[in-house]
């Protein structure tokens, strides 16, 4: 399996568990700094690495009168001024082709959403950024599949390499199912393997006008993935979910994402 580097950090095989992770939406600065440092702040305590992440636009709400977020300039300064004050590598998602090369000025590591995870002029804009690219797993397609997605960016110059994230796949009535025989099977394609333990406990239209979601068993969920193998996990948190403008029903406690650290990193280091 290769090796990425995400600004300082190294993930891959032999590498300290990187964690993903911060509020769904950049919902304010203040806040983007709040869990930004709670989450650093118990990474570095536990040898794990640590990469922020915030989205500044929420292209694919369920609702069209959902907030989508602060935009791309006042997202970007906001998700910049994380890393500045932090000193932590950052991640944004993008969903356009010409937001790549404004997020990669300000950004480690590029996200691409699983409902884009095909869309070659999205992936070869962001491979030729020169920023390692992390693609979650689109809920319709096979972990074979895959192989396509990694094949269009590494012809189209992401020398910096490629993350693939496991989020779930669509099993009908309103629920996400993780397949960790297919967890094994994207590890084969070599490279780093991301698991997103709080999108996948969502349960897509659940709730109607929004999607709905299990939180408590994204805990349960990252117990696994670290025991299967992978070099990261993502998750986002948020000091008052209820009360979050974007994922409120997925979303962690960020004193309860701060206790499930905890109990990973001494999964990851037996």
């Amino acid at each position: 399996m290769e090796t990425i580097e995400v600004g300082s950090l190294k993930i891959g095989p032999d590498q300290p568990l990187v964690i993903i992770a911060g509020p769904c939406m950049a919902e304010s600065l203040e806040l983007c700094l709040t869990v930004g440092r709670a989450l650093r702040d118990c990474c570095a305590q536990l040898d794990l690495g640590y990469i922020f992440k915030a989205s500044f636009d929420k292209a694919n709400r369920t609702s069209i009168g959902s907030n989508r977020g602060p935009g791309l300039v006042e997202g970007l300064d906001w998700i910049g001024s994380v890393r500045d004050t932090l000193a932590v590598g950052v991640t944004t998602d993008i969903h356009e082709p010409d937001q790549a090369p404004q997020a990669s000025q300000i950004v480690d590591l590029l996200q691409i959403p699983a409902f884009l995870c095909r869309q070659t002029d999205l992936l070869l804009a962001a491979a030729q950024t020169g920023k390692p690219v992390n693609v979650k797993k689109g809920q319709f397609v096979s972990p074979g599949e895959m192989s396509n997605v990694v094949s269009k960016l590494t012809n189209s110059g992401s020398g910096s390499g490629v993350m693939l994230t496991e989020r779930g796949t669509f099993f009908g009535y309103h629920r996400l199912v993780n397949d960790f025989v297919g967890l094994g099977d994207l590890m084969e394609l070599g490279w780093p393997v991301c698991f997103d333990i709080t999108h996948s406990t969502q349960e897509p239209g659940g709730e109607g006008h929004r999607t709905g979601g299990r939180p408590d068993r994204a805990p349960l969920l990252a117990r696994c993935a670290v025991v299967a193998g992978v070099q990261s996990l993502f998750f986002e948190t948020h000091p008052d979910p209820v009360h979050a403008q974007s994922d409120a029903s997925v979303m962690l406690p960020l004193d309860g994402a701060l206790k499930m650290l905890e109990d990973v990193a001494r999964l990851k280091s037996l």
